[in-house]
């Protein structure tokens, strides 16, 4: 398979997990926050609240303050990522649309709530793990929902700082928005309001980073084995991963040994535990946990030089 056609393959596979992200994200939303009037942050926050106060369609506010913030975000993330957020905010608005126009409705016009009366925080938990997880597919596969995303994106492309903590800050503003919005009834009710949308930040963004973070953790393996070429051999060749060998001396046996030193992401351990067990079954093996890998194949250093530095 030539290099063309692996690209190709990355990016139609980028875009299918894209696109279940996003149905993830448009259940959640419309099935549990959106009949209880939960709050939340970012662009679709900003439009829900919209919708709560005037009734116009989510999915118009959605897209149009998305065409704004990808416009200014042009030169900061490039094209190629802004062709996925392009996507992704484009087909976001039509799911949003489309899953609410399918929500059943009660006499009253009303969208029906499917946990029941008094179930607010408990579709609370439901929505926002929906929504939150859905973040970390959209981002883990290069790609983003639009809207406060793409100012996170940005901030995180220069600076070492979560995802979760730029999303926090941002939606702080958006959901605190709600106290001064007479529509919602009066202070009492606002604060009601406010509250719940601390608890969906809380939930959405604490998913987002633990998905984020568990996908990016990283081990290290230290292998001994008489048969520590073929072991580095099959790791470099079948897995194309790099491979560090060592010289060590064994203290009891007094003699000279290689010792293969690894660092791969934890999703890759299986993999090397299993070509490690087909050739050397007696082979001795320490995996350990490490707290960030950076460099070549890894996580960039997001760190400022100084000039005096």
């Amino acid at each position: 398979m030539t290099l063309n056609h692996k690209l190709i393959i990355k990016e139609v596979q980028d875009y299918v997990f894209i696109t279940l992200g996003l149905l993830l994200y448009s259940f959640g939303f419309t099935v549990f926050l959106m009949p209880y009037e939960i709050v939340t942050g970012g662009v679709a926050g900003i439009s829900a609240i919209v919708f709560y106060a005037t009734k116009f369609p989510i999915e118009y506010t959605y897209f149009g303050i998305n065409v704004i913030l990808g416009a200014l975000a042009l030169r900061i993330l490039g094209l190629k990522f802004l062709a996925k957020t392009i996507y992704a905010f484009s087909m976001l608005s039509f799911l949003l649309g489309l899953f609410h126009s399918l929500m059943p409705v009660d006499e009253a016009g009303n969208t029906v709530k499917i946990l029941g009366e008094g179930q607010n925080f408990m579709s609370l938990l439901l929505g926002c793990t929906m929504t939150g997880s859905s973040l970390a597919i959209v981002f883990l596969n290069n790609g983003s929902t639009g809207g406060t995303d793409i100012i996170a994106a940005s901030v995180n492309k220069y600076r070492d700082v979560s995802l979760g903590m730029v999303l926090t800050f941002l939606d702080l503003i958006i959901i605190g928005s709600c106290l001064f919005i007479p529509q919602f009834g009066d202070m009492l009710q606002r604060a009601y309001m406010v509250v719940f949308g601390l608890c969906t930040m809380v939930v959405e963004n604490f998913m987002l980073d633990f998905l984020m973070n568990r996908q990016r953790q990283s081990v290290q393996f230290m292998i001994f084995s008489e048969k520590w070429q073929e072991i580095a051999n099959a790791i470099g060749t079948h897995m194309e991963h790099g491979v560090t060998i060592l010289d060590a001396h064994g203290w009891y046996t007094g003699k000279k040994k290689k010792v293969l030193c690894i660092l791969a992401k934890k999703s890759e351990s299986t993999a090397i535990f299993r070509l490690i067990k087909m050739i050397d079954p007696q082979a001795f093996v320490s995996q350990s946990a490490v707290i960030g890998v950076f460099g070549e194949g890894f996580d960039e250093m997001k760190v400022k030089i100084s000039e005096k530095g």
